[in-house]
C-alpha cells in the first residue's frame, strides 16, 4: 500500500547530497528552473509525472469515479474560497485504512479511504482537504525542494518510480532500501512547524468562507493526537507527516473561538461515499454483516441502507441487494448514487437495457455528473448500443479532452462495432494521458494497418502520429 509518498521522497532527496544528472525514462523535463527556485511550471510537471504513476502503476489507487467525483466536488467548493483560487485543483482516493492525506507538487492532492471513514462529520474531513489545499497555495511544497538543483528534482521523480516498480515485483529491493534510508531520516519527514501553523490558519479561513463548520479542524486533530496510543507505530500517518503540537491545537481552538458558530449537516454525498467504502472493503460476506450490523443500531440510515444493498450485490445476493434497494429508490428517489447501484445490480442480472433505462433517467437529474455518464457509456456498449454510446462520449471529449475515461469508453465503444482504425486511434489517446508515448504511437501504427479507415480518418492518424513521434524525439534529446 501507498504510505506518504511525498514524504518519503522528499525526506530522501533532501537528506542525500546533490545527486549526479538523472538519466531515467519518462520523467517530466523541468525546463530552466534556477538552482533556488522551483517554478509552478515545474512543480506542476514533477506532480503530473507522480499522479500518472499512482493512477496507472499503483494498486491502491482507488479507480472509483463517484467516490472521486464526490472528493473533486467538495475539494473543489474549497479551493474556490481559498488565498489562490486561480491554481488547479485535483483530489484523488488511496486505497488504504491508515488516517492521511498528502499534497503532491502542483496541486494534486490525495487522501486515504482510512481518512474518510475516520472522520466524524463532512467538517472534519473537508478541514483536513483545506490544510492540504493551504500547502499547496502556500508553496510550501516549493519552498522545501527549492534550494535543491534540478536533477534533485528529477531525483524525486525517478524514486516515486523506482518504489512503485518495486511494490509490484517482490523480486525489487528498491523499496525496502528506500524504507530503511527514509526510517534513519524520520526527524525529516514532515512540514516545518512554521508550515503547518500557516496551512492550520489558511484551512481554518477557507474552511469558514466554504460555509463548512470551523470546529471540524480542531476537533479533528485533537481527537486524532488523544487516540494515537491506539494506532500502529504509536501515531497515525498523518500525525507522523504533519506533526501536531498542543500550541497549534491551542491557536486553532483560540482562533475558532473567536469564529461565528456554524453546524452543518453532513451531505448526503459524504454519507453515501463512506457507505460505499464500507461495502467494497474486505470480503464481501464481512461488509454484509459490518453493515446489518451499522443499520441495526441506525435503522433509518438511508447512507447504511445502501451500503448494505452494494455489499449484499458484492457477496451475489442479487434479490435481497434489489429487495433493500427498492424502498430506498421511493425515498431517496433520484438520489444518483442508489440509481447507480440499481443501474449496477441491473447489469449483474445481464438486464443491460433496465440498466440503460435506470442510468437515462439519472443522467436527465444529474447531466453535470461524470459517474452517470461513465456509466451509461458502459451500459450502453454492454447493452448493443455502442453507436448512441460513442456519439455522447464524442460529444463530451470535444469538452473534456483530458479526461482518460471518456477515450477508454469511446475506444470499447468502437470495438464493439467492429471500428477498429477508431479503436486503436482512441486508445493511443489512453495512453498518451497515462504519459506512455511508445504505446500510444503503437497504437496508432496499429490503427494504420486496419483497413477500414476512410481518407479523412487515416490522414488524421499520420498527422497525430507525426505529432507523438516528435514528442518522443525531444524527450529522448532532453534526457
Amino acid at each position: 500500500m501507498m504510505r506518504r509518498p511525498l514524504a518519503l521522497l522528499l525526506s530522501l532527496a533532501l537528506a542525500l547530497p546533490a545527486p549526479a544528472p538523472v538519466l531515467a525514462a519518462d520523467l517530466p523535463d523541468l525546463g530552466d528552473v534556477a538552482a533556488s527556485e522551483l517554478s509552478p511550471a515545474a512543480e506542476r510537471k514533477i506532480g503530473e509525472q507522480i499522479i500518472r504513476e499512482i493512477r496507472w502503476r499503483d494498486a491502491a489507487y482507488l479507480d472509483d469515479a463517484e467516490v472521486e467525483e464526490y472528493v473533486n466536488r467538495l475539494g473543489q467548493r474549497l479551493a474556490a474560497v481559498s488565498n489562490n483560487p486561480g491554481l488547479d485543483f485535483d483530489f484523488f482516493v488511496v486505497r488504504d485504512a491508515t488516517l492521511n492525506a498528502f499534497a503532491l507538487p502542483g496541486g494534486f492532492i490525495g487522501v486515504h479511504t482510512g481518512l474518510i471513514l475516520a472522520a466524524e462529520g463532512e467538517s472534519e474531513f473537508a478541514s483536513v482537504l483545506g490544510h492540504e489545499i493551504a500547502h499547496v497555495t502556500q508553496r510550501h511544497i516549493a519552498q522545501i525542494v527549492g534550494k535543491q538543483s534540478q536533477s534533485a528534482m528529477l531525483m524525486i521523480a525517478s524514486m516515486l518510480v523506482a518504489v512503485l516498480a518495486a511494490r509490484s515485483n517482490s523480486d525489487v529491493s528498491t523499496a525496502a532500501i528506500a524504507a530503511g534510508q527514509a526510517g534513519a531520516i524520520q526527524s525529516q519527514l514532515g512540514y516545518t512547524r512554521a508550515f503547518e501553523r500557516e496551512a492550520d490558519r489558511a484551512g481554518l479561513e477557507t474552511l469558514d468562507k466554504a460555509g463548512l463548520d470551523v470546529r471540524g479542524m480542531p476537533g479533528f486533530f485533537e481527537r486524532l493526537q488523544r487516540n494515537t496510543r491506539v494506532y500502529e507505530n504509536n501515531a497515525p500517518a498523518y500525525l507522523r507527516t504533519h506533526p501536531l503540537t498542543t500550541e497549534r491545537i491551542a491557536d486553532m481552538e483560540n482562533r475558532v473561538a473567536a469564529m461565528r458558530y456554524r453546524q452543518v449537516p453532513d451531505s448526503a454525498d459524504f454519507r453515501f461515499a463512506r457507505a460505499k467504502l464500507r461495502a467494497n472493503a474486505g470480503q464481501p460476506a464481512e461488509a454484509v454483516q459490518e453493515l446489518e450490523d451499522r443499520l441495526a443500531r441506525e435503522p433509518k440510515d438511508e447512507a447504511l441502507a445502501y451500503g448494505l444493498a452494494r455489499a449484499l450485490m458484492r457477496a451475489g445476493r442479487l434479490d435481497e441487494a434489489e429487495a433493500r434497494l427498492q424502498p430506498l429508490r421511493a425515498k431517496a428517489a433520484g438520489l444518483a448514487w442508489v440509481e447507480g447501484l440499481a443501474a449496477e445490480i441491473r447489469l449483474a442480472r445481464n438486464d443491460a437495457g433496465g440498466a440503460i433505462r435506470i442510468l437515462e433517467a439519472a443522467q436527465k437529474q444529474f447531466p453535470s455528473s461524470r459517474s452517470v455518464s461513465y456509466a451509461l457509456a458502459d451500459a450502453r456498449i454492454l447493452g448493443g448500443r455502442a453507436d448512441v454510446a460513442a456519439t455522447e462520449l464524442r460529444r463530451r471529449i470535444d469538452n473534456r479532452s483530458g479526461d482518460p475515461r471518456l477515450w477508454q469508453l469511446l475506444s470499447r465503444a468502437y470495438a464493439a462495432l467492429g471500428q477498429r482504425t477508431e479503436q486503436h486511434r482512441t486508445q493511443a489517446e489512453v495512453y498518451y494521458l497515462r504519459g506512455s508515448l511508445p504505446a500510444a504511437i503503437e497504437q496508432l501504427e496499429i490503427a494504420r494497418r486496419a483497413s477500414d479507415g476512410d481518407f479523412y480518418t487515416l490522414s488524421a492518424v499520420d498527422a497525430r502520429l507525426r505529432e507523438l513521434k516528435q514528442r518522443l524525439l525531444e524527450e529522448k534529446r532532453e534526457r
